[in-house]
């Protein structure tokens, strides 16, 4: 088993032919018997190259439109022979089955073809049939067979071949590994795309796959062993995005990275200008504004220690005024719709810092799956893909609030989605002034978001918290007044908040005393 196994004969049926004039070149100047099928088999003979049909091999012509080709013992019986099995050798000797020894094949363009927005049938005629059966044939057998299903690794078999007259088993070990790994991957995407189809998010066994992108230096921590993967999910953000400068991303970047532009995608380029800046996948200012500079600037000082190594998101170009500003600070990574040449000039000066361009904003209202991995299991979840816009607003006090009131409140709600629960979001004149985040009582919530502001305020010369006379936005109901009267100490006159506590007439008299306006929007937005 642990041989290098030379290569007599090799089935050569790719749809992506990239590299394959040249591969089978290789193979055949190193005395390797070409079998082909369709159009891989036009284009090696019309490379000058000796190929032999696959219905030649077989005795039986391509039928049912191509359907069944290779479905056959003949191709089957010569991939998974053992070789040096007598009983099998002695059936390849009567029904006159020829070895084969190498296995080159991708596969029909499932994924690209869900993609394209393609019909049910013509996503169906996508599904490859016999290319998933001689890979798993020839992957199970790699004792004695070398299975390819990625051009890229064409010319490490071609020097292998030079260089030790066949493939090596570790060489053949792990393209076998590699060969299982994409059937499963192209499988997962058909059962995931057959469950969004029909409808059926329950279907009963779940598989999730990607294709590695990066292995990464460690993971959240140095320690651990970290890989960036693609779903192949054509949504913008950071998997699609184009890296224009900068160091790789590391593990953290790239969950903060998507943190913050998801974020910013929930508010339209076209109504107002977004800025996100985000420390460990919590936002630690946020601003819309007119235009991005002053967006910037308000989102800057909500909390401008914690913004140093942080990730600033924005949902529209990035002009040079702006770019300006964010050098300024020590940032991590910037990421965008696009940049302004000017304005990439000006952070190409701080060459570690990563600049990501997307192209457009996310789809925040998309379906999509959410996956997190637990001791012995997956918790898989819709995306949360809906925020206050989508609510039916109901005012539960005396007081109505006012016009910029509930604009900022709308706000403070969008923001409070993306902030980790317990969240509190204050929110003045489009700007955060406080957030808190992660902590175990919503009070806390509060009362560090106050505190922060403070902070905040005596960084900007600003006499009082910055959460005076501000509205706060609370992710989830609250289960007592002190929650509510917390905010009304720090300088609250209107909250939103999702409802739905035993105790909401306690809360809402607790904010009628206050003179506070509430809204109710009945969506909670937890966050863990």
């Amino acid at each position: 088993m642990g041989k290098t196994v030379k290569v007599g004969r090799a089935l050569l049926s790719v749809f992506d032919k990239s590299g394959m004039a040249e591969f089978a070149k290789g193979l055949s100047s190193a005395g390797v018997e070409l079998v082909s099928t369709g159009g891989t088999h036009k284009l090696i003979s019309d490379a000058g190259l000796p190929v032999r049909e696959i219905s030649d091999l077989t005795g039986f012509p391509e039928m049912m439109d191509g359907r069944v080709k290779t479905l056959h013992p003949k191709v089957h019986g010569g991939l998974l022979s053992v070789r040096d099995n007598a009983v099998h050798a002695a059936s390849m000797a009567e029904h006159d089955i020829a070895a084969i020894d190498l296995v080159a094949v991708n596969l029909y363009p499932f994924e690209k073809t869900v993609e394209s927005g393609a019909s049910y049938g013509e996503i169906i005629e996508n599904i490859d049939i016999g290319g998933p059966a001689m890979i798993r044939s020839a992957a199970k057998n790699h004792a004695y067979v070398t299975v390819v299903v990625d051009p890229a690794d064409y010319p490490a078999i071609l020097e292998a071949i030079a260089n030790t007259g066949g493939v090596p088993f570790e060489l053949r070990q792990k393209l076998a590994a590699k060969a299982y790994a994409r059937t499963a991957a192209y499988d997962s995407a058909i059962s995931s795309w057959f469950a969004r189809a029909i409808d059926y998010p329950e279907i009963p066994y779940r598989s999730f796959a990607g294709t590695l992108r990066e292995v990464m230096r460690y993971g959240e921590n140095p320690h651990q062993w970290a890989g960036f993967y693609a779903n192949g999910d054509n949504r913008r953000g950071v998997a699609t995005a184009t890296q224009v400068q900068g160091k790789t991303l590391s593990y953290n970047n790239i969950n903060d990275t998507d943190a913050a532009f998801e974020l910013v995608s929930e508010f339209d380029a076209s109504d107002v200008a977004a800025v996100a800046i985000i420390k460990h996948a919590n936002p630690c200012g946020v601003s819309v504004a007119g235009d991005l500079l002053t967006a910037y600037q308000n989102a800057l000082r909500t909390d401008p220690v914690s913004a140093f190594g942080g990730i600033v998101a924005t949902n529209r170009e990035i002009d040079a005024a702006t770019a300006t500003e964010i050098v300024k600070v020590f940032t991590e990574v910037i990421v965008a719709p696009s940049a302004t040449q000017e304005a990439q000039d000006i952070i190409a000066a701080k060459k570690n810092l990563r600049l990501l361009l997307t192209g457009g904003l996310a789809d925040a209202k998309a379906d999509g799956l959410v996956v997190k991995s637990v001791a012995g299991g997956l918790l898989v979840q819709s995306r949360d893909n809906r925020n206050v816009d989508d609510c039916e607003l109901k005012v539960v006090t005396k007081r109505q609030p006012t016009e910029a009131e509930m604009a900022d409140l709308r706000l403070a709600a969008k923001v409070a989605k993306h902030v980790k629960s317990n969240a509190i979001v204050y929110v003045k004149q489009g700007a955060t002034v406080g957030i808190g985040a992660g902590q175990m009582s919503r009070v806390d919530s509060a009362l560090t978001a106050h505190r922060k502001s403070i902070d905040a305020a005596k960084a900007a010369g600003i006499e009082g918290p910055l959460t005076q006379g501000s509205v706060a936005a609370s992710d989830a109901f609250f289960p007592f007044a002190d929650g509510l009267e917390a905010l009304v100490a720090a300088g609250a006159t209107a909250v939103i908040q999702p409802g739905g506590s035993m105790r909401d007439d306690e809360v809402i008299a607790a904010a009628d005393a206050a003179g506070i306006a509430m809204v109710m929007t009945g969506m909670r937005h937890f966050r863990h």
